[in-house]
């Protein structure tokens, strides 16, 4: 490999690296006796879970498998995180619920969310592409972006040559594989990166985007939703192709004029976006979505400790990380799905628990509690570091709903 770094007249090679179906894929490692089977994360750990772990500690791998759950036996209202491929077959996915959703496949091995693990792994092979590619744009616990334009190999066959690297290095340290694409720049890097899973390699030149892209659904496109493309589709427009064809003009009076100006840019395969290595979170929040619908009145102890639960928990977060904020919000989700938010801005900021504790709950009282909830969350926002404030008193706020 060369070294290219100098070189400023390099074409720009961005690199997409998706993790292959890692939640599951690290609960594999554990379990390599669910290999080949439909299985299905999600949700948290019953008293079966902690009473397999106890009894199989350090020989995990000997849990007979009529001794997993299975997806038939949950109930409860939680989603599926990921999916074990065999499981994608039958049509289960990420964030579907599990109970409403088990007839897929109701002999699925149902195994909880285990985050501090996810997480583990995730620095794991993050520290792996720093070592072969130092500008790395952290996207979630599963997927980065890569500037490969003046990384050693980054150039060689399109960048397939470091992408090798990098996936052969991620594997030999964590035993998980991972799918890559690379292409001039990051739209284009995400969905070449879809093209070829589990285990691919994907690379996208400037001359292919017709031939690879145009015959794309508009919904592969990363900022293009549900809203946007059934709107589309109702426009006639099904693939890239056809919303290429399409002129800006026409796509800014169907869709105003930046998001418009924006498809046909995202169509044509234009994104000058660049790998951020660092960015500074906009809020923080925590939500939970309850095993039963509760309503203010009635089950109001309950809904009491968790809301007070979740304020400490983006208050713990929050210094955690070492943030305050000035916006504090909640979110609540009715038993009929409809969505409902407020927030207010203190005048100071804060972490202080007790602070987000009353302000969330000063806009609790300016939503309509009559129906039952299914989920509740809390929000700070108009984040700054902490160290760039002066210490300063929290605002004083009064009452309280729960």
């Amino acid at each position: 490999m060369t070294d290219t770094a100098a070189d400023p007249s390099l074409p720009r090679r961005i690199a997409h690296l998706d993790m292959d179906a890692f939640y599951a894929s690290v609960e594999l490692l554990r379990y390599p006796q669910l290999a080949g089977l439909p299985a299905v994360i999600g949700g948290g750990r019953s008293a079966r879970d902690e009473q397999l772990a106890a009894e199989y500690a350090g020989r995990l791998h000997a849990i007979p498998l009529h001794a997993f759950a299975r997806l038939a036996d949950y109930r409860g209202r939680g989603v599926i995180t990921t999916a074990t491929y065999p499981a994608r077959a039958f049509g289960l996915g990420s964030a579907m619920g599990l109970m409403k959703n088990a007839h897929l496949c109701p002999d699925a091995i149902l195994l909880p969310v285990d985050f501090a693990e996810y997480r583990r792994f995730s620095r794991r092979f993050k520290e792996v592409i720093l070592t072969h590619a130092p500008v790395m744009e952290d996207r979630g616990v599963d997927e980065v972006y890569i500037d490969f334009t003046h990384a050693a190999g980054g150039q060689e066959e399109g960048g397939r040559t470091l992408a090798q690297a990098i996936q052969q290095g991620i594997f030999e340290a964590t035993r998980l594989t991972c799918s890559i694409g690379v292409a001039p720049n990051k739209l284009l890097a995400k969905l070449a990166s879809e093209f070829d899973k589990p285990r691919g390699i994907s690379i996208v030149q400037p001359d292919d985007v017709q031939a690879l892209i145009w015959p794309l659904a508009c919904r592969k496109v990363n900022g293009i939703g549900p809203k946007a493309d059934e709107k589309l589709k109702r426009l006639g427009i099904q693939t890239i192709g056809e919303l290429a064809a399409r002129e800006r003009p026409w796509l800014q009076a169907h869709f105003g004029r930046a998001y418009g100006a924006w498809l046909h840019d995202a169509a044509w395969g234009r994104d000058e976006r660049p790998v951020v290595t660092h960015s500074e979170p906009v809020s923080m929040s925590r939500e939970t979505t309850f095993e039963r619908d509760l309503h203010a009145v009635h089950d109001r102890a309950e809904l009491s400790r968790i809301f007070t639960e979740l304020c400490q928990q983006v208050a713990a977060d929050l210094a955690r990380k070492g943030y305050v904020g000035k916006t504090i919000g909640i979110k609540l989700r009715y038993d009929d799905f409809r969505i409902a938010t407020r927030d207010q801005t203190l005048a100071q900021h804060t972490q202080d628990a007790a602070t987000i504790r009353r302000a969330a709950g000063l806009c609790l009282k300016r939503v309509p509690l009559q129906q039952r909830l299914r989920l509740l969350g809390v929000r700070v926002g108009a984040l700054v570091r902490e160290q760039d404030l002066a210490a300063q008193q929290p605002a004083a706020v009064n009452a309280e709903l729960f």
